[in-house]
């Protein structure tokens, strides 16, 4: 599988978020990651549906929505609506009767579905909907905040989900050019990358080196 990667905008300067999201579209991202935190799912709050709509119109880059907020069925249609190419609930936060309708809807209106995972949570609970999604985003940090390091137990999911799937597998949290070799051995091709890129200026040099080491 072709590896992409995907800049997560959560690292980015706000203050001058469309100019930082073409900056990383000229560099080569893949898509652009979009973190949303409702401050109950996780300890933070950071973005809805009018920024992600404000963001479609700065490229046309895929807009990979990851939605870290509780009861996610209720805003899916308002992120569809705004733009959203691929969206991401997590299983801690709906049912998988919930996840099976979704994903029945989403289809109709052609977009990617993905379901996500936190780190203490076990693969076995994402098991039984695999076939009904599109992708699998397998969190290598605790969701909430960015900057973080990579946990090494993701490792080992990503691999045993690469045994029995054959979608895409994204990991998100911590990924740099030291570790993103490992996440690529072990399954996964979308690699979410955040303070590592956005946090020096050269971001063309930092997609290609998260490239070249998942490629050695």
């Amino acid at each position: 599988m072709r590896i992409k990667v995907a800049p997560s905008i959560l690292s980015a300067d706000f203050s001058c978020l469309g100019k930082e999201i073409k900056d990383v579209e000229r560099a080569g991202a893949d898509m652009i990651h979009i973190d949303v935190m409702d401050g109950h799912f996780v300890p933070n709050i950071t973005i809805g549906p009018v920024v992600v709509k404000y963001i479609r119109k700065q490229t046309r880059l895929p807009l990979d929505v990851h939605l870290m907020i509780e009861k996610p069925q209720r805003f899916i249609n308002d992120f569809v609506d705004a733009g959203s190419d691929m969206l991401t609930v997590h299983i801690e936060t709906i049912s998988l009767s919930g996840i099976k309708a979704q994903s029945l809807k989403l289809k109709g209106r052609g977009v990617k579905f993905g379901i996500s995972l936190n780190p203490n949570t076990p693969l076995a609970r994402i098991k039984p909907v695999l076939g009904n999604v599109d992708f699998v985003l397998v969190m290598s940090v605790n969701p909430g905040f960015g900057g973080q390091s990579f946990m090494p137990v993701a490792l080992s999911k990503i691999k045993g989900l690469r045994s029995i799937y054959d979608g895409d597998i994204a990991v998100d949290g911590g990924i740099n050019e030291k570790n993103a070799k490992k996440v690529v051995a072990c399954g996964a091709n979308i690699l979410a990358c955040g303070s590592y890129i956005f946090n020096t200026k050269d971001r063309k040099l930092a997609i290609e080196r998260i490239r070249n080491a998942a490629r050695r």
